[in-house]
């Protein structure tokens, strides 16, 4: 393609990558500065575009791309990094310790709810739980897909009534007290 044909193309396209520019920044100022670098872009890599394939395309792959690669540099410029010493924490002679007491409570108890479920509902939600995927339980326990899925299914659904019973039980004893 000859500079005077890939100028003739750019120029019926830049009124719709004005918008799509624009569309992507939603800012003026911003459009404009993504259609230029686009348009820089377009003309400095011209002998890498193949003829007969689809213009319009390529140049707003070009400028998604710059857009793209703008706003990530924008989300790592935002990324705060302390550089402060950190001797002031060291020496201030306050320690700090977690109390996970209510946490492990509550584990335990949720721990006691599951078991009450049936073993061949519960064992498969175990398995999700712990990060397995649908198709490896199912391949461990040798059953279908399916029957996997619905089984988790219907764990979440029986642990969710469960739970509510419990806590609305337990609610009410802390009542009477």
């Amino acid at each position: 393609m000859s500079a005077l044909d890939f100028n003739k193309d750019f120029d019926k396209q830049a009124s719709m990558l004005q918008a799509f520019a624009y569309n992507l920044t939603k800012n003026v100022e911003d459009a404009k500065d993504l259609f230029q670098e686009t348009a820089y872009r377009a003309i400095v890599n011209r002998d890498k575009f193949r003829p007969g394939t689809n213009f319009k395309a390529w140049l707003f792959t070009i400028m998604k791309n710059i857009f793209i690669n703008n706003y990530r540099k924008k989300v790592k410029a935002n990324t705060i990094i302390d550089s402060t010493a950190n001797n002031y924490y060291i020496n201030s002679g306050q320690h700090s310790v977690k109390n996970a007491a209510s946490s492990d409570i509550m584990m335990k108890e949720l721990h006691g709810i599951i078991d009450q479920i049936d073993e061949s509902t519960r064992v498969p939600f175990l398995m999700y739980y712990e990060g397995f995927k649908y198709q490896e339980i199912a391949d461990q326990l040798e059953l279908p897909l399916g029957t996997v899925k619905s089984r988790i299914f219907f764990a979440r659904k029986e642990l969710k009534e469960l739970i509510k019973d419990y806590y609305a039980a337990n609610d009410m004893q802390a009542v009477l007290w």
